[in-house]
């Protein structure tokens, strides 16, 4: 079952290649040129009748303009949205997009059902955060000012800020964009 499954991650890995090379409109020759291999050798790495070696990926990723992990990532991840709710922090969360590596984001709905908590628990952390209220009021703290974001408006700030942010009158939903640190703050339980 493993070497079917390996064959399986082969065959994913050798057609993306393919797609999107064929998607980004280059010929085997151009990408072949842009990884410093022969056309053949990438013919045949798209074939299947080449065994691709690491720095033969790496440098094809490359030139694709891809991460490497983009291209070996499992294709059967699940790929219903499910929720996690979290009864301790008022809040349930979906997480849309989730960007690996430096810089990279995170994407979530979530709904918040706390209230804005105390000024004594601001957090600040580098990055920024942006979100947009699908409904209700979000009551965001930014050190000793605070705001009313209401459906349909946005807040953008800087999370070395102490910030903290959460209902007004009632459950509110929300999309966000957080950072790695926004993330591991506002959508993870801190321990």
């Amino acid at each position: 079952m493993k070497q079917d499954r390996d064959g399986d991650l082969d065959a994913l890995v050798r057609s993306r290649i393919r797609g999107l090379r064929s998607a980004l409109g280059m010929s085997l020759d151009d990408l072949a040129a842009a990884c410093y291999l022969s056309p053949s050798t990438l013919s045949r790495i798209e074939t299947g009748h080449r065994r691709i070696s690491l720095d033969q990926l790496t440098a094809i990723a490359r030139a694709l303009g891809t991460s490497l992990d983009a291209l070996v990532e499992s294709g059967d991840a699940d790929v219903v949205i499910r929720p996690r709710h979290d009864p301790d922090r008022g809040m349930t969360t979906w997480t849309l997009r989730h960007e690996a590596g430096p810089g990279g984001t995170t994407v979530a709905k979530m709904r918040i059902e706390r209230p804005l908590p105390g000024p004594d628990q601001l957090k600040a952390h580098p990055g920024f955060e942006w979100f947009t209220v699908l409904t209700g009021t979000i009551a965001l703290r930014l050190n000793e000012r605070l705001i009313l974001v209401e459906t349909g408006e946005a807040a953008e700030f800087d999370t070395m800020v102490p910030h903290a942010f959460g209902a007004q009158g009632g459950p509110a939903e929300i999309l966000g964009i957080f950072d790695h640190d926004g993330r591991r703050t506002h959508l993870r339980k801190l321990d």
